[in-house]
């Protein structure tokens, strides 16, 4: 079965184009022209990626992106705007995007960076039914099966993304990995990517693991080598 993609943008021919270039590369595209109804086609069905505009009638792309992690939809986000601020893009992410790209985009780029998301979605759940379901770091437990994190038995929210860098950390405990290595193996980026995603995507996990610096072990910064968990 074709991968399903959800393609939620207000210009009417930017769609038809991407929604043609999307299509020959053999995926089933929906669209949805503002933020409720993209909201209503979420609600009613299930979609393998979302490619998500963030200047919305009706609905901002922000509040979507919002709405479908309160709802515990795991769809990885694409968002494609004009907006390229700093501020916009972590905001995005803190909201649960997984990827950003910006417009002007390079069509061949765009493809890429769907090809591996839905590469890397895929990848986690074929794995999920021959790895280790659980890991525990300390006081957080990560769940595979439900993509669910837990700390002190409350629920943390954290983005598909989010959840596989937590994970990819955690599996290798003691291991100091390089934001080379991160970029590669969680985001299907090539080494060697100018980009602080990595930072950006730590940052927020800290913050919403309440680490601080009496209790930084879970996740460490080696200064010039990348990240390690400790516990």
């Amino acid at each position: 079965m074709n991968r399903r993609i959800l393609l939620v943008e207000d210009e009417q021919e930017l769609c038809m184009t991407l929604g043609d270039r999307i299509c020959s590369e053999g995926y089933e595209v929906e669209f949805a022209h503002d933020g409720l109804d993209a909201w209503r086609k979420l609600a009613m069905d299930q979609f393998d990626l979302v490619i998500l505009d963030l200047m919305l009638p009706s609905k901002s792309g922000l509040e979507l992106c919002a709405e479908i992690r309160k709802a515990e939809i795991a769809t990885p986000i694409l968002v494609l705007t004009a907006l390229s601020n700093t501020i916009e893009k972590i905001a995005g992410f803190k909201l649960g995007a997984d990827d950003y790209v910006t417009k002007p985009f390079d069509t061949l780029e765009l493809m890429a960076r769907i090809e591996a998301l839905l590469r890397r979605s895929s990848s986690q759940q074929g794995n999920a039914a021959t790895a280790a379901q659980v890991l525990r770091a300390g006081n957080v437990v990560l769940d595979m099966r439900r993509k669910l994190v837990t700390r002190n038995s409350e629920t943390v929210v954290l983005t598909s993304r989010e959840f596989q860098l937590l994970w990819y950390l955690v599996e290798r405990r003691g291991q100091t990995i390089s934001r080379d290595e991160l970029l590669e193996q969680v985001w299907g980026h090539v080494p060697g990517t100018l980009t602080r995603t990595v930072d950006m995507h730590i940052a927020s996990l800290r913050q919403k693991l309440r680490c601080t610096p009496k209790n930084s072990e879970l996740i460490i910064t080696v200064p010039g080598r990348g990240y390690r968990c400790q516990v």
